[in-house]
């Protein structure tokens, strides 16, 4: 998929919203799925305005704060989170904040939950 101007603004936005840089963001392999999400489910004049503008009204922040949600947890905010898809909850940076691996999103094979971590 070819990197557009408004791919490129949604990661930068993407990038100050969160606190990883753009990088790590394409090396998720969503930001233009994301940034798909994030203007069909904001709207397009919403979704406009956040890439333009600090969000400093109570609208922009409320969708600041649904962008972040999307990043973090592969959801889409809502009384029922919507998942994007299973890529989306393995690439999930909660997990990378923590330092950790989806549970079940990279199983090691047959008991390997047995192994010791030997670190």
């Amino acid at each position: 998929m070819p990197i557009t101007d408004e791919t490129q603004r949604f990661a930068a936005l993407s990038a100050r919203l969160t606190g990883f840089d753009a990088g790590d963001l394409a090396a998720t392999g969503l930001v233009e799925v994301y940034r798909s999400v994030a203007a069909e489910r904001l709207g397009a004049d919403r979704y406009e305005r956040l890439l333009r503008e600090p969000p400093d009204p109570e609208d922009l922040r409320s969708a600041a704060r649904d962008v972040t949600y999307l990043w973090y947890t592969g959801s889409w905010p809502g009384p029922r989170p919507a998942l994007v898809s299973p890529r989306a909850y393995a690439e999930a940076l909660v997990w990378k904040a923590a330092g950790l691996t989806a549970p079940a999103a990279a199983p090691g094979g047959y008991g390997s939950w047995a192994e010791g971590d030997e670190r």
